[in-house]
């Protein structure tokens, strides 16, 4: 019999905000690994809304209910942040089949570059496939309800970075 060794998983993104969708994703990948890592990748070649430490920040307020989730990030090669954090596992939503094209090409480079490090794929559900970050902050810089698509302080950030109020109903 093999003795159990901890699993240490990765789930990587921009979190630009994090919407109830990656949150959906945490709290499922945390009853499935030891650990996981929620990581902001430092990517250049984005515009993003929110800081980097604005971001962690609202994740790690986000994923506290959550004892073996802890909040980094990282700049680089995604496989190799995995071995610098002895990571085995790398953790990605799929919404749809188009994510899907895009994350296995992604998988398959990582495990070329790291041939130990292995992508476990969580389907979003049902209620959260839809939502993007983009599609958020889309919806309410044109004054969308956004209620129940990221959490109250995502919404409230973003209320206060679009200069968006909420609506009096």
């Amino acid at each position: 019999m093999q003795k159990h060794t901890s699993v240490v998983a990765i789930y990587p993104g921009s979190f630009d905000p994090i919407t109830t969708g990656h949150l959906d994703v945490i709290e499922r990948g945390s009853r499935l690994f030891d650990r996981l890592i929620v990581s902001i990748l430092h990517n250049e070649s984005k515009s993003p809304l929110f800081s980097v430490e604005d971001r962690i920040e609202m994740l790690r307020e986000a994923v506290s209910p959550f004892s073996n989730v802890e909040v980094d990030c990282f700049h680089g090669l995604l496989a190799d942040y995995a071995l610098t954090k002895k990571a085995r596992v790398i953790l990605r939503g799929i919404r749809a089949i188009s994510d899907y094209e895009n994350e296995l090409q992604m998988a398959l480079m990582n495990r070329r570059l790291q041939p130990g490090l292995e992508t476990v794929f969580l389907l979003a559900g049902e209620a959260f496939s839809f939502i993007s970050s983009r599609l958020v902050k889309e919806v309410i810089s044109l004054g969308g309800n956004i209620a129940g698509l990221v959490p109250p302080l995502v919404e409230q950030r973003l209320r206060v970075r679009l200069h968006r109020p909420e609506k009096q109903t």
